[in-house]
């Protein structure tokens, strides 16, 4: 419709307006879609990021603080955690983000798996909810946990196994985890997955390299004719770096009756468990008996056995494994750590009995090569022995005799007589001490063979037939070699004496027994927790002979009460002025 100007009427704003209305709408729309794509790509990149942080280390302690991090940083949550699963589906290893010491502190203990974290570990599928305290499973929290309300969480998978979860809860700018989360969540754990893998691969190889190290050089020192003795000591301090442990003992047998001894110890108060005899009540007697290896989450509280290392220093986890194959088992190593230290891995297990099996077989070589050397200075000894019997002694005999014959031409000489008669007596107390030389020779092994280490432990077995029970028993130093045989009967007599009072007298539940030597000076120690002396008693012969026993060594002897209760006997004579 045109006016009278011939001009179209100016009447339809209305009309021309919505196209406009329309495009704004597109360009709003397309500019979301826009942010949409540019926060997918951040996200992405984000993602990518995180991959790459988690996999820049090999170690794996760093590798999963890391994965947590990540986590948290990716779906932006307030709290997230790492859970590693031990054998048994409990949690072993708890990593956290956003929880600071003080409130670590004030929870306690770590969870075990329970509640919703449970539920994941029973179904290892991506779970996610608004509010996990309205769950089933849900068991609350302990006291002085933080509150939490959104969760997610997925498992981590290393080669189709469960290695652990991750948890993430409280999403940060909105009231739950949307689909998107989770699947940035799955895609970091699948890589997680890689890289945890690739560091346990990698400790493994580097764990391996010390291992195949440490073995050749125990095997190059034991070859290289240092005594087996001098080389545990070392082997436990190599043992304990590898495994990470805070403390391992080797304990071996003694005597005849198969009493265990730890022989050697490295790590948290050491000195207290080098030479504690072990009782058939505790693990290492076991797994002497079986040859199989046993674990334990506290040793120290272990409801298994009683007694031995675990009984006088506090012990976590620990393990046991003999020392040798299963039909000759020549030891028990144990590796322990303090309470609240980590449980040890099967890989640290297994590393630990490989290294342990081929130092049992590199001391069958040495004590082999020992063997065959004592077995030359044997033949030696009965060689000379032979020789001094058929040849020495019969030359000196027979000049003697003619010696003598010859006196009763001599009868108009005195003097020269009496010479020859001292010649004659000179030769026969030659004669004498050759024979108990030759005597001395066959003596010396066979004496060894008892030694007091042997002799110790059964004078403890006598003593706990009287006492009830065993009394504890460390023996520290060489014993067998630089206690002479004067010094070892009087310190088995004192022992016994004291042993034998706290069986009849001091009606004790409980004696310690220790016996230190050193380059100077041999040691007794005897205490109980028993009545203690008793001041009326006047009569006092046992102990008299006690102190006359010290004194005849140049030693010395003392009588002291026990804290809380009870008696402690201390027996001390010097070496330097041993026969």
């Amino acid at each position: 419709m045109v006016d009278e100007c011939g001009q179209e009427p100016r009447d339809t704003p209305v009309s021309g307006a919505l196209p406009q209305l329309r495009l704004d709408e597109l360009l709003e729309g397309l500019q979301q879609q826009v942010a949409q794509v540019r926060s997918a790509r951040d996200r992405i990149h984000t993602l990518l990021d995180a991959v790459l942080a988690i996999g820049s280390d090999l170690e794996l302690e760093v590798v999963l603080q890391r994965i947590v991090e990540s986590a948290v940083s990716l779906v932006d949550a307030q709290y997230g955690a790492l859970g590693v699963l031990g054998e048994e589906g409990t949690i072993k290893q708890f990593l956290t983000v956003g929880i600071d010491e003080e409130t670590i502190a004030e929870i306690g203990q770590y969870p075990r798996g329970e509640g919703i974290l449970g539920l994941l570990i029973r179904h290892p599928e991506p779970l996610r909810l608004a509010n996990l305290a309205r769950h089933p499973s849900s068991v609350g929290f302990p006291s002085g946990h933080p509150p939490m309300t959104s969760f997610l969480g997925t498992p981590i998978k290393v080669r189709e196994q469960v290695f652990g979860n991750l948890y993430l809860t409280d999403k940060q700018g909105a009231a739950e985890f949307d689909a998107d989360d989770e699947a940035v969540l799955r895609t970091l754990a699948a890589a997680a997955g890689v890289a945890i893998d690739n560091a346990r691969l990698y400790d493994d190889a580097r764990r391996r390299q010390r291992w195949l190290a440490a073995s050749n050089e125990l095997t190059r020192t034991l070859l290289s004719g240092t005594e087996p003795a001098a080389v545990l000591e070392s082997f436990t301090a190599t043992l304990r770096e590898m495994a990470g442990a805070d403390l391992v003992t080797l304990a071996i047998p003694v005597g005849d009756s198969g009493e265990l001894v730890i022989e050697a110890a490295s790590g948290t108060r050491a000195e207290d468990a080098r030479g504690l005899v072990l009782g058939a009540a505790t693990l290492a007697a076991k797994v002497f008996a079986s040859g199989e290896t046993i674990t334990s989450d506290a040793v120290s509280a272990d409801p298994r056995a009683t007694g031995g290392s675990a009984a006088i220093v506090e012990l976590g986890p620990a393990f046991f494994v003999p020392l040798g194959t299963r039909d000759h088992v020549r030891g028990v190593l144990q590796v322990a750590n303090v309470p609240g230290g980590p449980v040890f891995t099967d890989a640290v297990i297994d590393m630990v009995i490989g290294y342990g099996n081929q130092a049992a077989l590199a001391l069958e070589v040495a004590e082999h090569r020992q063997d065959a050397e004592r077995m030359l200075v044997l033949n030696d000894r009965d060689r000379i022995a032979r020789d001094l019997h058929d040849l020495v002694i019969q030359r000196l005999f027979a000049g003697a005799l003619t010696l003598q014959s010859a006196l009763g031409r001599l009868a108009d000489r005195p003097q020269v007589g009496e010479r020859v008669q001292r010649v004659v007596d000179d030769l026969d107390d030659t004669i004498k001490v050759i024979r108990s030389t030759i005597y001395s020779l066959g003596e010396q092994e066979r004496s060894r063979s008892e030694g007091l280490r042997a002799r110790l432990v059964a004078a403890m077995e006598r003593a706990a037939e009287a006492l009830g029970f065993a009394p504890a028993l460390r023996m520290t130093g060489l014993l067998d070699t630089n206690v002479p045989a004067g010094h070892a009967e009087h310190m088995l007599a004192v022992a016994g004496e004291a042993l034998s009072n706290a069986a009849r007298h001091a009606q004790a539940t409980a004696v310690d027994v220790s016996v230190e030597v050193t380059d100077t000076a041999l040691r007794l120690k005897v205490a109980d927790n028993g009545h203690g002396v008793d001041p009326a008693v006047t009569r006092r012969s046992g102990l008299a002979n006690l102190r006359q026993r010290a004194e005849e060594l140049g030693g010395s002897f003392s009588l002291r009460p026990n804290e809380p209760t009870g008696t402690v006997v201390e027996w001390a004579a010097p070496l330097h002025n041993a026969p």
